[in-house]
């Protein structure tokens, strides 16, 4: 039916189904992020900084393959090193959430990674630090980008921005997402098994 609205529970059901799992961590966290949608608790984050307790997010990734590098922020609230992203707002469908992140955040509109598509990644259901812990379901999705691109940080929300090598675990490995070496691996292994060209 012309102009009829997906259900975004049903949306976010797709994307979520559609990673394939990389290791058992990954398939559990799916496995609880499809029970979770499922048996009809809110999704959405309606109040700052964590309400509910347990809301969807996402990251960017922005990858310059050539160089085999991804951008990564020093988060000012986090105090961590993180990819760009956020809470996804209510009923959005979470690839136009990481969309707008990116504008909002660094004023980019890099395209979805030609080989990896538009689809999310990667996933991970990560209890948060405190204060206001909570825990963020994150879709991660793969990003087109360059070294070279102009970017813009917001500096409300950086204090800086840098490029990580692929292959320097001990660089990006510190103070980061908790499953930032899981995601890497991933990403590293479907670059080497993705056809070139």
């Amino acid at each position: 039916m012309p102009g009829r609205q997906l259900d975004p529970r049903l949306v976010v059901r797709d994307l979520v189904q559609s990673v394939v799992p990389y290791d058992e961590r990954e398939s559990a966290d799916q496995q609880w992020m499809l029970d979770w949608i499922d048996a009809g608790h809110p999704l959405f984050r309606t109040a700052k900084p964590a309400t509910p307790d347990r809301h969807l997010a996402v990251y960017a990734a922005l990858l310059d393959e050539a160089a085999r590098t991804v951008l990564l922020v020093d988060h000012a609230k986090a105090k961590a090193w993180l990819m760009p992203g956020g809470h996804v707002d209510p009923d959005e469908n979470p690839q136009v959430t990481v969309v707008r992140e990116l504008n909002e955040e660094l004023k980019i509109a890099p395209p979805f990674h030609a080989r990896l598509g538009s689809d999310a990644f990667f996933l991970t259901v990560t209890e948060t630090r405190p204060p206001h812990s909570h825990t963020d379901a994150t879709l991660w999705f793969v990003f087109s980008a360059s070294q070279q691109m102009e970017i813009v940080p917001d500096p409300a929300e950086f204090s800086a921005c840098r490029w990580f090598a692929l292959d320097d675990a001990g660089a990006w490995a510190g103070d980061s997402d908790p499953q930032m070496h899981r995601f890497m691996a991933k990403l590293t292994s479907a670059l080497e098994l993705a056809p070139v060209g």
